[in-house]
């Protein structure tokens, strides 16, 4: 006999293929619990734990009263981003993906939003990294701080290229990816060059020059690279 949390689980994922398939459509209302527990042979409550499942994904909304219920909920990119995230950090650290890997990844990727972003970026979207660049420069910014602005200038970057597609792929890289790599560098780095490399990339979106904004990128790569080899190699004769 299955366990209450193996039925409540293929419950929620037999609703879910339903809304994306288009079986069930945004505003669609779901049958009640009673109905659902007698559906699929299970208690209410197993039917509750299932919904739960699907209100943590988003994928559905309850609304109480008469016409209250359980309704197909409108999934925005932005209600995804965090899920995103939260999945792409726990696959690298789960997965023990190398420095090298991540590094290589997240900047392949920031690269290829460079021709949209110089293409299509906005004065807000530049105010936004010049926003940040300024923070950056404060003195007395805290490394928590700093790596947060960090994060908050290449997100701006890769929304630049105004795809809320490629903002939603490309969130687990720079949220997800971004700030385990910070961890390992940022007693090493010097936040001058972290500023020269970000003010160069802003420039370039400025003048809508995609291969100054590449370079930087390229540099800023080279320099993280070097870093964490220097941070590893450190490590390794502290040991020794």
């Amino acid at each position: 006999m299955k366990k209450p949390v193996d039925l409540s689980a293929r419950i929620a994922s037999d609703i879910r293929a339903s809304i994306v398939e288009g079986r069930l459509i945004v505003g669609d209302r779901l049958p009640s619990e009673s109905e659902l527990a007698e559906q699929f042979g299970v208690s209410r409550s197993t039917v509750r734990e299932a919904l739960k499942r699907l209100a943590a994904q988003s994928l559905i909304r309850t609304q109480r009263g008469a016409a209250g219920g359980a309704f197909v909920n409108h999934l925005s990119f932005e209600d995804a981003m965090a899920q995103q995230v939260t999945t792409a950090t726990l696959l690298l650290s789960m997965n023990a993906i190398s420095f090298d890997v991540a590094c290589e990844a997240r900047f392949a990727l920031e690269r290829a939003c460079a021709p949209l972003a110089a293409a299509r970026r906005t004065e807000d979207q530049l105010a936004r990294l010049r926003s940040e660049i300024g923070r950056q420069s404060q003195p007395g910014l805290t490394d928590e701080e700093f790596c947060a602005s960090d994060v908050a200038f290449h997100r701006a970057l890769v929304d630049g290229a105004g795809n809320p597609v490629l903002s939603y792929q490309l969130a687990g890289a720079v949220e997800g990816m971004l700030p385990l790599m910070n961890m390992i560098t940022f007693t090493a780095r010097k936040r001058v060059q972290i500023v020269n490399l970000h003010s160069r990339i802003a420039e370039g979106l400025t003048r809508r020059d995609t291969v100054a904004v590449e370079a930087a990128l390229h540099g800023l790569e080279d320099y993280t690279r070097t870093l964490a080899r220097d941070v590893m190699a450190a490590r390794e004769a502290a040991r020794g």
